[in-house]
């Protein structure tokens, strides 16, 4: 089998850096945290429009950073690999801010003006975790 180049080994690990580039998409990681977000519970935490949301979370399924699954209207979105938080816990630290400031942002509450289960029912909420 031939090694993998140098070359190749570096578009491999620049893809998913590529992908969450952005401020907005880094935002996105840190309100779905290590639990599950559904859009308009992103809507309710960031105060974004909808189709903004979706545009994004749209590209981070493509890279393969997000799954998601479908409860009767809602769609949730979580991360394939939480570790994923880590980099941007030490991409943070790289950039000057302690890895408590990105703990603090990193979101799991439920949001009063979101109507998802989750939010409506904190009792759903935490029974849907424990069955994932």
């Amino acid at each position: 089998m031939k090694k993998p180049s140098l070359s190749q080994i570096s578009k491999q690990i620049a893809a998913p850096l590529e992908a969450i580039a952005s401020p907005q998409r880094i935002t996105i990681l840190l309100a779905i945290g290590k639990g599950e977000a559904c859009v308009c519970h992103l809507e309710a935490a960031l105060g974004w429009r909808q189709a903004y949301i979706s545009q994004h979370l749209m590209e981070l399924r493509k890279a393969n950073i997000l799954q998601d699954r479908r409860e009767g209207r809602y769609v949730f979105y979580r991360l394939k690999n939480t570790s994923l938080l880590d980099l941007i816990t030490a991409a943070a630290s790289l950039s000057g801010l302690s890895a408590e400031t990105v703990s603090a942002l990193t979101n799991a509450q439920a949001h009063p003006t979101c109507e998802c289960p989750q939010c409506a029912s904190p009792i759903i909420a935490v029974e849907s975790l424990k069955s994932a």
